[in-house]
């Protein structure tokens, strides 16, 4: 898409983010379609939650109020078989999922896209906050300039065909100026809080919907030091994560004890000093490359979507594999998790954390 007049479609999620995108589209002169996806009908029942039913009203008021075409699209099912099912599993194996990478990566850049496609739209634009770069070889994603709102974590799963077809006009824009504009354009969700948490865990609690689907993640089982002593008893691995230290219910010990894995097939929670967390060595599956990666390389990267970037020396593996060396320990490295490389702003890729090896053995 070039700068003149072409069809888009928006993904309009009924924040300030995606209004704006609309608007700002339109007034570029394009011809915007909306689309709002219904994704979980019980999450309308919880104020704040993305995706629910004030935010698909939210959305065709602001369709209407711009004049553009919008269309509320029932993609329940969908989500629920490669979202919700897949963050069960996820737990159920002892892993910590990110269910908002999941759904760009399965439903808004996979159906949704393909239904932007089949309404003759050039183009799909989203609210997200991240930069999409054009290069001599191909567009490149790059961090938002807003780095309080970077999202590019969370895209990492993003191919370079979607990345063709994906506009972000948000991504050179601070927060405020987004909400200033937004009051401009007079967007009845200038001030919009925006939503919080999971959208399909209307309580907050995540283990209530886990248990429902993979009810074996919830047996009961030791927890266990290093060496394999027990230490006390746990009410399933899905209520821990590694890293965490509430919830552990044990006292008496010379130091304080944090989960250092879980160990699902025999429902154990092993745990260690604070020390035992560092790791120097992450093992990716799922590995998606936004560059041209061949040989090991060094970069900077991410563990989590709120830590820092640190640095680390990438070794492309086959089938879709990494090795990832960090140059200085970094803690609570949790399976389920993204590791995202960066070489700078732009996006090098990415993959799912299978495998974390400690810096040294827990004594």
């Amino acid at each position: 898409m070039t700068g003149r007049p072409a069809r888009v479609v928006v993904a309009m999620s009924g924040g300030v983010d995606s209004s704006v995108t609309a608007a700002l589209l339109k007034r570029a002169g394009h011809e915007v379609v909306g689309i709002t996806l219904q994704l979980y009908s019980a999450a309308a029942k919880r104020k704040g939650a993305c995706c629910a039913g004030q935010d698909i009203a939210d959305a065709k008021r602001v369709a209407q109020s711009l004049g553009i075409t919008h269309y509320v699209l029932d993609y329940e099912a969908r989500f629920r078989e490669r979202v919700i099912a897949d963050f069960a599993q996820t737990y159920a194996r002892g892993e910590t999922p990110i269910p908002c990478v999941r759904c760009n990566e399965r439903v808004k850049f996979a159906d949704l896209m393909e239904t932007a496609r089949s309404l003759g739209a050039e183009a799909l634009a989203t609210g997200h906050y991240v930069r999409r770069v054009d290069c001599a070889g191909g567009p490149e994603l790059h961090r938002a300039t807003d780095a309080t709102r970077d999202q590019s974590y969370f895209l990492f799963a993003t191919t370079r065909e979607q990345l063709a077809f994906l506009r972000f006009p948000l991504g050179g824009m601070e927060k405020a100026e987004v909400r200033a504009l937004a009051a401009e354009l007079g967007l009845d969700v200038a001030a919009k809080p925006d939503s919080q948490d999971i959208c399909f865990v209307p309580d907050g609690r995540y283990a209530g919907i886990v248990a429902r689907m993979a009810p074996e993640a919830e047996r009961p089982g030791e927890i266990v030091d290093a060496q394999g002593h027990v230490l006390g008893e746990h009410p399933g691995v899905i209520h821990f994560t590694v890293g965490q230290r509430k919830g552990l219910n044990l006292a008496g010990n010379a130091e304080p004890l944090f989960v250092l894995a879980l160990d699902a097939a025999n429902a154990r929670v092993i745990v260690g000093p604070r020390a035992a967390l560092a790791t120097r060595s992450i093992v990716l599956r799922e590995v998606n490359w936004l560059s041209e990666a061949r040989a090991p390389f060094e970069c900077s990267i991410k563990v989590r979507s709120m830590r820092p970037s640190v640095a680390a020396r990438v070794i492309p593996g086959p089938d879709r594999t990494a090795q990832v060396e960090l140059l200085a320990p970094e803690e609570a490295v949790a399976p389920g998790q993204a590791c995202v490389f960066y070489d700078g702003s732009r996006v090098l890729g990415g993959g799912w954390i299978a495998k974390a090896e400690p810096a040294r053995k827990a004594a």
